[in-house]
């Protein structure tokens, strides 16, 4: 039997392995012939997310056949590295099921990745890491620089910018009231009785009247004298004795009136007076409440018949019920009906406020929650609105209201406590859902944020407001720029400048009313993307000279980055 030298296999098996890392350690030496191209050149946040797209183009004659390769994306920020998923890409040879690359013709690889924000990013840069394998073999390649870090302008929305609904309240400074009475009449007849001038119904009024002329802040407005005759009898006789009577009625009253000394009480336009030939809505009305014998059969008549004489006709032929008719209703309906008039004059509103804030159980609630709305001390208002919540503890509004103020003064947690209670006593009311909305914003939960303002369809304008917010925060800037409308605030510009609508957001920016640092700031960065340097420098300069901290923002934020090494730029954020 031949005898075989096992150190020539020791050697063979040495030279495979030598030649397979040879064409690692090849790979590895010539990775510099790798052209990446990164989209975009910078990265950017967007809807709370970093995404990247690289094209490789790997060189004719360059990836091992048998090679697999592993490249890993990764940001290396100030505080560690943020890794992106990794891709495989294998020689042709490889039975794996990567991306193939051609060792003779070389070929081209798309990878796109995605990972959560992190403010440290700002000041990064991307690299890619890759290990090449064959077999058991490995080889890591130096790490290769490929972007620079990430803007991250829309970071600077400020959802705390959010708007709450105050719920309204209902006062009324003038309150109408009418005081009422009836005097009654003999058939055919318009004197005014002695019997009636003394009736329970006119003493009554005449206190109302007299209580109501001893207050200054009760102010009679005048009289509505309304006179009629019952629908029995000739129409033409009818007629005159109705407006005999409001004569007769409002002659009386007007005496009484001038007794107890009211203004105007002798002015004829203090008077209103009014006729009704026949009363047949209140025969209709008298006879549906009554217990008369066939009254559904009268009814019946009125409805099937619309001519006066054919209904008294019809309902005469109706003996029996007709006596009582007569018994009944129509004295009832030879009347005359005063109406005054009279306006209570609320509270002035330094009353309203004064005692709002020192001695609010004085009040109703809505003179309360309109005594918030006079003064524009957020402090103050949330200290009314407190009260108006331990008096009125079932009031939605009132904490509603409260909770939304101690949100403006910083107080989330007492916000969230207070609108919750809003919504246990008005469940799902869309003022409630949207101040709920706003809660979830300073909290930063935008998905809860978002199913809020949505169920608060009729809150009002906020409510589209604060879905811009939201649409910003997710990267939906063209549907933020359409939610904040023509609104001349800070995030409606950072949507315009975000959506690339650089002329609108110039135009915002300039509309606001009290401009600030930030506002300069955004400024700033629109004119360098637009390359303007001069305009650039003024607005960060104006940006800086208002808020300070600023400079730091702006030395590391790559929206300058073309700017860094320019001396003026370093002048103004050093």
């Amino acid at each position: 039997m031949k005898k075989f030298n096992l150190s020539i296999f020791v050697v063979i098996a040495a030279m495979f392995a030598l030649s397979g890392c040879s064409g690692l350690n090849k790979m590895k030496k010539n990775a510099s012939g790798i052209k990446y191209e990164v989209k975009p050149e910078v990265l950017e946040m967007h809807g709370g997310n970093v995404a990247v797209k690289i094209e490789a183009n790997y060189p004719k004659k360059y990836f091992n056949k048998k090679a697999v390769v592993v490249a890993t994306p990764v940001l290396k920020t100030t505080s560690g590295d943020v890794e992106f998923k990794a891709i495989s890409v294998q020689g042709e040879k490889v039975t794996s099921n990567n991306k193939v690359v051609n060792y003779k013709t070389g070929g081209k690889v798309t990878y796109e990745g995605t990972v959560p924000y992190t403010k440290d990013m700002r000041q990064s840069e991307l690299i890619v890491k890759a290990e090449a394998s064959r077999k058991a073999k490995k080889v890591n390649f130096e790490p290769v620089k490929i972007a620079d870090g990430v803007i991250a302008t829309p970071a600077l929305l400020d959802n705390k910018d959010a708007e709450s609904v105050i719920a309204a309240d209902k006062f009324q400074r003038i309150v109408p009231e009418t005081y009422l009475a009836d005097i009654n009449y003999d058939i055919n007849k318009s004197e005014v009785k002695k019997s009636e001038m003394k009736s329970d119904d006119v003493t009554a009024i005449k206190e109302k009247v007299k209580a109501a002329n001893s207050k200054s802040n009760y102010k009679i407005k005048g009289v509505d004298v309304s006179a009629y005759a019952s629908p029995d009898g000739k129409l033409d006789l009818n007629d005159k004795l109705a407006k005999d009577r409001s004569k007769t009625a409002s002659a009386f009253f007007k005496k009484e009136l001038a007794n107890m000394k009211v203004s105007n009480a002798d002015q004829a336009e203090f008077y209103k007076l009014m006729s009704t030939a026949e009363d047949w809505d209140g025969f209709k009305e008298l006879v549906a409440k009554s217990k008369i014998q066939d009254k559904d059969l009268i009814l019946r008549v009125l409805s099937m018949y619309n001519d006066p004489d054919v209904r008294e006709k019809e309902i005469r032929n109706i003996a029996a019920a007709f006596t009582e008719l007569s018994d009944q209703i129509l004295p009832a309906l030879r009347r005359s009906k005063f109406a005054v008039n009279v306006d209570v004059i609320g509270k002035s509103d330094e009353e309203l406020l004064k005692l709002a804030t020192t001695n609010p159980g004085e009040l109703n609630i809505e003179e309360v929650l309109y005594a918030a709305t006079l003064t524009k001390d957020v402090k103050t208002q949330n200290g009314i609105y407190k009260a108006a919540t331990e008096k009125f503890p079932t009031c939605y509004r009132a904490w509603n209201d409260y909770g939304m103020t101690a949100a403006q003064l910083g107080d989330f947690k007492t916000a969230k406590t207070a609108v919750e209670k809003a919504n246990s006593l008005q469940a799902n009311d869309p003022i409630v859902l949207n101040n709920l909305g706003v809660i979830a914003l300073a909290e930063g939960d935008y998905d809860k944020a978002e199913g809020l303002f949505r169920s608060a369809a009729g809150a009002g304008s906020q409510v589209d407001h604060n879905m811009g917010i939201v649409n910003v925060k997710k990267g939906n800037y063209s549907q933020a720029v359409t939610n904040f409308g023509s609104s001349c605030l800070f995030n409606a510009a950072l949507a315009q400048t975000l959506n690339k609508d650089y002329a609108k957001a110039l135009k915002t920016i300039d509309c606001i009313a009290e401009p600030t640092g930030m506002t300069n700031y955004l400024k700033a960065v629109i004119y360098a993307r637009q390359g303007q340097s001069a305009n650039m420098f003024k607005s960060l300069e104006a940006a800086v000279a208002a808020q300070a901290d600023l400079k730091q923002l702006a030395k590391t934020d790559l929206e300058f980055g073309k700017f860094f090494s320019d001396a003026k730029f370093q002048g103004i954020v050093k």
